[in-house]
Parts: C-alpha cells; structure tokens; sequence
C-alpha cells in the first residue's frame, strides 16, 4: 500500500497499487490538487487515522533524528500511518524521508532526489559555537538561537 504525502495530489502522482493517506492531508491541498484528493477518495483511496502510540513513537525517532522541529502534524502523522500500514511512503519531504529511513519505512519520492544516507543531526548555537544532540528554544549556556548542522 502506497501512503500518499500532499506532494502525491499536487504532482498528480499515480500508481496501481492500492493507496491510503490521513485526512489531515487534505488540509492541505488547495484548486486541483483538492479535486484529485476528493475524487480519489470516492475512488476508494483508505483514509487512515493512526494510533496515538505510534503518533508518539514517530516523534521520539524524529527527536534523535533531530528532525522533529522540521515535521508538521500531518507530516508526523503520515509517517505513523505508513508505518502501522507497513505501506510505502509516497513524499518529497527529505525530512519525512529521514526519519522514514530510520523507522525502516520504504520511501517513494516523486519530482526529487530522495536522501542517500539517514541523518541523526546536531544543533549549533550561533552565538557561542556549542554543539547539542537536542533541539533548544535557545542556547542553554548563551542563549542564542541554535541552527540545525550536519554531523558529517
């Protein structure tokens, strides 16, 4: 089963196989895209709604990953539905695609390069340099903003 990101209405994505995605997606979508996600619906696209508990579970991944802050609910929420669904995720969100590799979540990218290596990222202040596994609203130790850094 293929889990469709709003990217998949937007880029009229098409498969033969069976597709699924979350209804927040359709919050999403606007003109055309809105009209393909309706007809698919009636076409018989499956609507899921995931469990709170794999919710949180794709939020802990997201937070080692360092993506968490990246992801919007319908994004966190759509990786737990392919997840449960044991579906393909269907996105061109390569922070999506990163936790998605972690979870061991199978991945199809539609208009771009999709990620060739999972990333657990690092946050650095902008002010005193110091580098942190976790997000912060701020530096902890100067209080400036961090930025999100490649570990590599």
């Amino acid at each position: 089963m293929y889990i469709l990101d709003s990217s998949a209405f937007i880029n009229e994505y098409h498969t033969d196989e069976r597709i699924a995605t979350i209804p927040l997606v359709r919050e999403e979508l606007e003109d055309e895209s809105a009209y393909r996600f309706d007809a698919m619906e009636g076409s018989g696209m499956y609507l899921h709604i995931p469990d709170e508990e794999t919710v949180e579970r794709i939020e802990r991944a997201a937070r080692e990953t360092g993506d968490f802050d990246e992801l919007s609910r319908t994004d966190i929420r759509l990786v737990a539905a392919a997840f449960e669904l044991d579906g393909r995720l269907v996105t061109d969100d390569y922070a999506m695609q990163n936790v998605a590799e972690k979870l061991e979540v199978p991945v199809e990218v539609i208009n771009q390069d999709g990620i060739t290596e999972q990333r657990e990222w690092i946050f650095q202040c902008q002010g005193c340099g110091r580098e942190f596994e976790e997000s912060h609203d701020r530096c902890p130790i100067c209080g400036s903003e961090l930025s999100r850094k490649n570990p590599a």
